[in-house]
Formats: C-alpha cells, structure tokens, sequence
C-alpha cells in the first residue's frame, strides 16, 4: 500500500519538483489532512452531544489545535493534498462509527467520544512517525508537536474514560 501511495505522490507531484518538502513530508500531509478534518468532526459532533465540561473543553481544544495544522500543512503545496481521501488510514473512524456518535447522548456518547478518540490520535502518532526525523524543519517540528500533544490528550482521555467508568 506505500508503495502504490507514494508513486501516486510520484505521479501527482511530478517526482516533488521546486518542493522544499520530502516525498515522506508530502505523504504525511496528504494523510493527516483528512485525518485533522476527521477529528475536527468529530469534536463538532461532542461540542453538540456532549454536556460534559471536561469533554467540551476537550473538543474545543482539539479543533483549536487542529485547525492550525491543516492550514500549515496546506500551505506546503503540492498537488498531492486532497488525493488521499482518508479511509484506511490507522486511527480512522468508518463512517457508521461517526454516524453513531451523531445519533448518540449523554455518558454514552462521552465514552464513545473517548474511546474513538483515542484510537484516532493513535492514528496521528503512528502517522507522525514518517515526519519526525524529517530534514524539513518545519514538517519534523508539525511531527514531534503532533505526538506530544496527542500524547498528552490520550492520557487525559483515558482518565476521564477510567472516571466515567470505562
């Protein structure tokens, strides 16, 4: 499956040309952009269904987080941004898990939230990893600031998850 992903990158971008950015930086932003939008979803879908105030705080959070680092990861160009559409990708969501958060309240939702949280931002460490030793300053530091933050996220979400008795 890399392989196949990385020589679309190959195709789509014209081997990286006039690109300050690696074929694994390039790669990354393809993936995490769609994989931030999941995200931001499914913090929408919690500031909505959710009256937990560690949870909306939370949600709030993560789309402020979030956000930022779709529009940087946009402005590093290429035309590879858009081709992957996301589905697959570890930590991912299928959409009938976001249709049940949608049509799901209360403490259930909450951990629902939480635990498919958790799974995504899995997702992005894992994802991160092509990144972090990067020779692009700009996409290493996007990595490491991505596995610290979200790192720290999943343990204050296992926390609220062990509170509201898993």
């Amino acid at each position: 499956m890399r392989k196949f992903l990385l020589g679309m990158v190959l195709l789509v971008t014209g081997c990286g040309a006039g690109s300050t950015f690696t074929l694994d930086d390039q790669m990354f932003a393809a993936m995490m952009v769609p994989h931030h939008e999941q995200a931001i979803v499914m913090a929408d879908i919690a500031l909505t269904n959710s009256t937990n105030p560690a949870i909306l705080e939370l949600a709030a959070d993560i789309k402020a987080a979030q956000q930022p680092e779709i529009n940087e990861m946009l402005s590093w160009g290429g035309a590879m941004i858009g081709a992957h559409d996301g589905h697959q990708m570890a930590g991912m969501l299928s959409d009938s898990e976001i249709e049940t958060l949608r049509n799901t309240t209360g403490a259930e939702f909450d951990r629902l939230f939480l635990k498919g949280m958790i799974k995504h931002h899995e997702g992005a460490i894992e994802m991160a990893k092509m990144v972090i030793n990067s020779k692009t300053e700009l996409a290493a530091k996007l990595g490491q600031d991505i596995t610290s933050t979200q790192m720290a996220e999943i343990e204050f979400m296992n926390k609220l998850l062990t509170e509201l008795g898993k």
